[in-house]
């Protein structure tokens, strides 16, 4: 009852007429800034800062806009991922997997609405978690130390290269591109130049929206000019329907819980966050499908199922994001870490001291949450239409708008033409690669991670004095090395197992 009286009276907070204007506020620019690819929430936050302080918001007031350009950037990430295959965050990533399928097959507008009501469902679950168990679950955050982290990006890696391609050898293979990707720039411990060839626009390393933007954007209108010049058709011109239907929502509630819960979790460990996530929820759902329904599982080729997991994955860990934030005053992404720098202006103490000495804060901005996923959704539904209408655009009219947004958002991050020829040769890299069938999930999965991952591994080898064997040193290191192993093993034992079955079934009938 207690916790109940505290959150009617963050909606209090929340549902003033000053918080409610700057909810919405920072519901339409989340969106515009989830649709531009580079930007990202975190250069809009961090662009927020002085503003909050010039206009003298109170800080209950800066933490709702902060926070709902952050939420509201993980709805407008999928637009251009399920459009034109050009993810608007890392997190979005793997909705492209699914979601781009099916604006081919002329089902935007189904997968814009739908994956608009997941993320809906995911973050309003993450909220419900963050108000039920937020103390409990951020003390278990606890227990991931450098050990356990590494374990759990080797664990999202066999994910991918075991369930998400049909041939894990060239998912290992992407893996290890986007590691060797993410070591170019200066070495954070030693402070040595690594693959920079002499160049100095490499010392920073590689811009995360050069590098996707390349993968996925130009790499595809490659594909495009080059079907459309052996005359197959390059896009679909039906529109379809524009909302999903009742069959449908009940095809994808089971999926949509999974991965809800999935990137809940996921989200309370700092700096995993949305692309873990969705990427974990992915591979599992993947997997319950081609179990229960291995003739209607359509993965790769536009599966509701997959798409309806990780949208709920990736805007439940956003959510879920704030809880080690709240409680012990340690941020879990880039974003939550400026709003932590934002705090300590307004000389408040993040941690867990905060629920007591500022409730009218961390409560408002929990109601805020609330409010500000029900603003997102009341605003992307409408605009499904419009949306999918872009995909009407002529061919001549779509390709250079696809070049104008992806130059525009790679110059943006550094204003260096580099990294826009940079862009070019990622992207004709990436069309040979996806020529010869290579998946660039994995490979974006390893250069978004491979920085966490080579940051504890050295932390965790450091504590040992170079003794590898303390990565299994712990028992959650060792069920997440299991789980990697296995995931890795199993799907080619079991399909050689059952092609021995199959064979000999064959012979005998046969005979």
């Amino acid at each position: 009852m207690e916790t109940l009286s505290f959150l009617l009276s963050g909606f209090a907070v929340a549902a003033t007429p000053l918080n409610l204007g700057l909810a919405a506020l920072g519901a339409i620019v989340g969106t515009m800034v989830g649709v531009l690819p580079g930007l990202g929430p975190v250069n809009a936050v961090a662009m927020l800062v002085p503003v909050v302080f010039a206009l003298g918001l109170p800080p209950e007031s800066s933490m709702i806009l902060m926070a709902s350009i952050y939420i509201g950037s993980e709805y407008g990430g999928r637009i251009s991922a399920i459009l034109i295959n050009v993810p608007g965050e890392a997190s979005a990533v793997m909705t492209a997997l699914e979601g781009y399928p099916l604006s081919r097959q002329g089902k935007a507008g189904i997968a814009l609405s739908l994956s608009a009501w997941t993320s809906f469902v995911g973050s309003m679950l993450a909220t419900v978690g963050i108000v039920v168990a937020a103390p409990i679950l951020s003390r278990w955050a606890l227990a991931f130390g450098p050990i356990e982290y590494v374990a759990l990006m080797v664990f999202a890696f066999a994910c991918l290269a075991g369930l998400l391609a049909e041939q894990p050898v060239k998912a290992l293979l992407a893996v290890g591109i986007g590691l060797a990707l993410s070591t170019v720039g200066i070495d954070p411990n030693s402070g040595v130049y690594r693959f920079t060839f002499g160049m100095p626009n490499l010392i920073d390393g590689l811009q995360f929206a050069t590098v996707v933007i390349g993968l996925f954007a130009i790499s595809e209108l490659l594909l495009l000019l080059e079907s459309h010049h052996a005359g197959i058709p390059a896009r679909v011109e039906r529109m379809g329907r524009s909302l999903f239907n009742w069959s449908e929502m009940r095809l994808t509630n089971a999926a949509t819980l999974r991965g809800s819960f999935i990137g809940f979790f996921i989200g309370l460990l700092p700096g995993a966050g949305g692309t873990v996530g969705s990427a974990l929820a992915y591979s599992v759902e993947k997997r319950i499908v081609e179990r229960q329904d291995p003739e209607g599982a359509r993965f790769g080729q536009g599966d509701l199922r997959g798409l309806a997991s990780v949208e709920a994955a990736n805007n439940s860990a956003s959510n879920s994001n704030f809880i080690p934030m709240l409680t012990l005053g340690i941020p879990s992404s880039g974003t939550t870490a400026i709003m932590l720098g934002v705090l300590t202006l307004y000389n408040i103490t993040p941690g867990p001291v905060l629920f007591t000495a500022q409730p009218e804060l961390v409560w408002g901005l929990i109601a805020s949450l609330f409010i500000g996923n029900v603003m997102l959704l009341a605003m992307n539904i409408p605009f499904v239409g419009l949306f999918a209408r872009m995909l009407s655009v002529p061919a001549w009219v779509l390709v250079p708008f696809i070049v104008v947004v992806s130059a525009v958002g790679v110059y943006s991050g550094k204003s260096a033409s580099f990294d826009l020829v940079l862009m070019v040769l990622v992207g004709v890299a990436a069309w040979w690669l996806r020529r010869l069938a290579v998946p660039m999930a994995p490979l974006v999965l390893g250069f978004v991670l491979g920085k966490l991952l080579e940051q504890n591994l050295r932390r965790a080898l450091s504590l040992s004095a170079g003794d590898v064997g303390i990565l299994w040193s712990s028992w959650i290191a060792v069920v997440l090395w299991t789980a990697a192993a296995l995931t890795l093993i199993l799907p080619p034992l079991l399909a050689r197992l059952r092609g021995r079955k199959l064979k000999i079934q064959t012979q005998g009938s046969m005979e």
